[in-house]
This record gives structure tokens, C-alpha cells and sequence, in this order.
């Protein structure tokens, strides 16, 4: 990983000895992963010796999850702020004063930071788990521009920090934005460690996040057979046997007939006793020759391969109550789509799906704060789209910017 000065952080191998059913070892699991840290799990109920040696480290007492770092110190059952403040990510803002702050840390918020800093504006980044997005904790991109080969989402992540960082953009990880008003003059931002900064200008791309099954074993296979993107992870599964896809809306089945472009046979498992997509779009799956639907049925836990990849879904016959285990080399899940946006004041207006309302600008209703990207209303959630709209908004605040300078003089 890296810090704000853009030099590597060695963190080397680090150990977690927990268990599945454990929130917090799961918790601790997610940090890591966001900031692409990389790390052994040990499950210590199919390994007892993790037990002995938990017990060993926590004076006989059985505490997880129980992390133990290269240089020997261990931390148990630690909060995310205390795993940051271990793998030495900066969370203070260097300045109190800004002229753009940007809440998020994806491919909007590193795009509309190199077009800011281009243009001189001193500019800071605050994003709450790690920089890059979806973007970064995606396997590998097939159809963004330029890379007719694709690539890996964690290089193209890093790709776009290393740019920031040339232009001289602060970023800060693991650090949220508890709250944001609107000044006489400027914004106010709190972060979640408790410093004010003033800004300017302020913009707003938080994204949004995919709803999850949270059956077990699906944070360990995100990336690894379960997907949220078919347009961008569907051509990996050409003439794979059975791909499955979860839920029956209008995403759902037109992610589906997308997909048997490329597997064998899709299967869309829907909890209700209907589809809830179009018409249209109904009458195209159910009599699609490589497409079956599963009424009343819901994922109760996945199963990996030894080599850590998706093996079969483990799935419940709502009626009956009979457990099926389906195999399958890819799951994409469509059950819905949240915008990370529940921080907001009441001052900022959002849509009935709680995205960001804003005008042709990207201006929200308070004064001097923007949107872009997924947590903005009628978005089109595509990375292509998203740098775009990193660019596009970068624009309208120095315009902004702009007219506020002028309006003083």
C-alpha cells in the first residue's frame, strides 16, 4: 500500500488467526482487503494449533481475532482506527484550509483531484476505507479505455494515486466525514478523528456500494467468483459451465441475458414467487434456451475451491425448506444498489433513493458543495463514466471558484 507521500509501505505478511462467525475478525478482514493489504487467515476452528497458539498469545484467554504483524507485535480484537494507526496510514489533514476537500477516494474523487491540482488548487482527499473504490478491489477491468488487455483493478487504483500524488493532492485514508456545513464564506468539514477543515469548495463522491447477500463466505470470494458488474467481469466466464445470478429485477435479467454471451447456462434465483424486471424483459429470460429461473430460493452460504475460487452456492427452497448445493464458477449479484450518502445533512437534497440531487452543473443545493460519480443521481455507475464526470465537475468548481474570487474583488 501506500501513504500520502506516495512511498511504499512494507507492511509484509501479516497473520489473522480468527473464526468464520466472528464480526469482528471479519471486520478486521475488510480493512485489509479495502487497502489491499495482504495477509494469512488461519480459522482457528479447523486448525487447533491456532487455538493453542491464540491462547499462548492472550495469556490463555481465547481473544479474535488475534493479528499478528512482521515485527512481531500483535493486536487483539482492534478497532479499524487502531489497524490504520498500525500500518501507519496518515489521518491528520497536513492544513486546516483548502480550496477543494473531496469526500471519497474512487476514480470520480482521484480524477477531479489531478484536474484541481493542475490548475494550482490545493487539494484534499478524505476517503473513509481506501483509495481507488470498487475500482481498486476489482480483479481485472476488460473494458475501460486504453488497456486492450485489460487490467487489474489494483493497478489501475494505484495507477491513478501515483497521479495525484505527481500533482501534489494530500490524501487521507481510513478517515471519514462525519459532517459538512455551509459558512458565510466557504464549508466546513468535521472528519471522523475529530479535525475542522475549511474549504472552498466541497464535492461529494462517496459512491455507492452494492447490497450483499452477507451469507457466509461471500466477503472472501468478492472478486474470486461473486461479482457486481457483468459488463465488467462477464467476458471472464466464456465458456464457463454455469454462471448464477441473484435477483430478479430489471438489473438482474438484463445483467442475466448479457452473460450467456459468454457461459453455458445462467440461473437467476429470485426469492418471491415472481420476476420483477419488465415484461419484456421477463418473456427474453424465461424462454432463452440457456437460461433457467429459480422461484423461492435464497443463498445460505458459498463454498470455495481449495484454490479459493467460487465452487457452488449452497442455496435454501424457501418453501420447503431443502438445502441444494449448485455449482457454479461465477455468481453476479444484483439485489440492489445503495449511495453512500447517509452522512448528509438535511440542507443537501437527495432523490427518493437517496442519491444527491443536483443540476446540470453537478451543484447541489448547498452553496459551494458538488456531486459526482455513483452517489450522484442519474449516474450511469461505470468507471468510464465516473473519470468523466471526475473531469467534468473538476471544471465547474474552477468556474465556481472563479466567480467567487471575482465576487470579492
Amino acid at each position: 500500500m501506500r501513504d500520502v507521500k506516495g512511498e511504499e509501505m512494507n507492511v509484509g505478511p501479516i497473520k489473522v488467526i480468527g473464526a468464520t462467525w466472528c464480526p469482528d475478525c471479519k471486520r478486521a478482514k475488510t480493512f485489509l482487503g479495502q487497502h489491499r493489504i495482504s495477509y494469512e487467515w488461519v480459522d482457528m476452528e479447523s486448525d487447533p494449533s491456532a487455538v493453542e497458539e491464540v491462547e499462548r498469545l492472550n495469556d490463555g484467554k481465547r481473544i479474535i481475532p488475534t493479528i499478528i504483524f512482521p515485527d512481531g507485535t500483535i493486536l487483539t480484537e482492534p478497532s479499524n482506527d487502531e489497524l490504520a494507526d498500525k500500518l501507519g496510514i496518515i489521518r491528520q489533514a497536513e492544513e486546516d484550509n483548502y480550496d477543494l476537500v473531496i469526500a471519497g477516494g474512487g476514480p470520480t474523487a482521484l480524477t477531479t483531484a489531478i484536474y484541481a491540482a493542475r490548475e494550482n488548487l490545493r487539494t484534499l482527499i478524505i476517503e473513509k476505507s481506501a483509495l481507488g473504490g470498487q475500482a481498486g478491489v476489482t480483479e481485472k477491468l476488460d473494458n475501460y479505455p486504453g488497456f486492450p488487455d485489460g487490467i487489474g483493478g489494483a493497478d489501475l487504483a494505484d495507477r491513478f494515486v501515483r497521479q495525484a500524488e505527481r500533482y501534489g493532492v494530500e490524501m487521507l485514508q481510513a478517515v471519514g466525514v462525519d459532517s459538512v456545513k455551509s459558512l458565510a464564506q466557504g464549508v466546513e468539514v468535521l472528519t471522523s478523528t475529530g479535525q475542522i477543515i475549511h474549504t472552498r469548495a466541497f464535492l461529494i463522491a462517496t459512491g455507492s456500494t452494492y447490497r450483499r447477500t452477507e451469507a457466509e463466505g461471500e466477503a472472501d470470494l468478492i472478486g474470486a467468483g461473486i461479482h457486481f458488474c457483468a459488463t465488467c467481469d462477464g467476458p471472464f466466464y466464456r465458456g464457463a459451465e454455469e454462471v448464477v445470478v441473484l435477483g430478479g429485477g430489471n438489473s438482474g435479467l438484463e445483467e442475466g441475458l448479457f452473460l450467456t454471451q459468454f457461459a453455458n447456462h445462467v440461473t437467476v434465483i429470485e426469492r418471491g414467487s415472481e420476476l420483477k424486471g419488465s415484461k419484456y424483459l421477463q418473456e427474453k429470460v424465461l424462454n432463452h434456451p440457456k437460461m433457467t429461473v429459480l422461484f423461492n430460493h435464497a443463498v445460505k452460504s458459498f463454498e470455495a475451491t481449495e484454490n479459493g475460487k467460487l465452487g457452488a452456492i449452497n442455496i435454501e427452497n424457501l418453501g420447503s425448506g431443502e438445502l441444494i448445493a449448485h455449482k457454479a464458477q461465477g455468481v453476479f449479484v444484483f439485489i440492489g444498489l445503495d449511495p453512500n450518502s447517509k452522512w448528509l445533512p438535511p440542507q443537501i437534497e437527495l432523490d427518493e433513493r437517496r442519491f444527491v440531487k443536483t443540476d446540470s452543473m453537478f451543484a447541489t443545493s448547498m452553496t459551494g458543495v458538488f456531486a459526482a460519480g455513483d452517489v450522484r443521481g442519474g449516474s450511469t455507475k461505470q468507471l468510464a463514466s465516473a473519470v468523466g464526470e471526475g473531469a467534468a465537475v473538476a471544471i465547474q468548481i474552477r468556474y465556481f471558484l472563479d466567480r467567487e474570487s471575482e465576487g470579492k474583488s
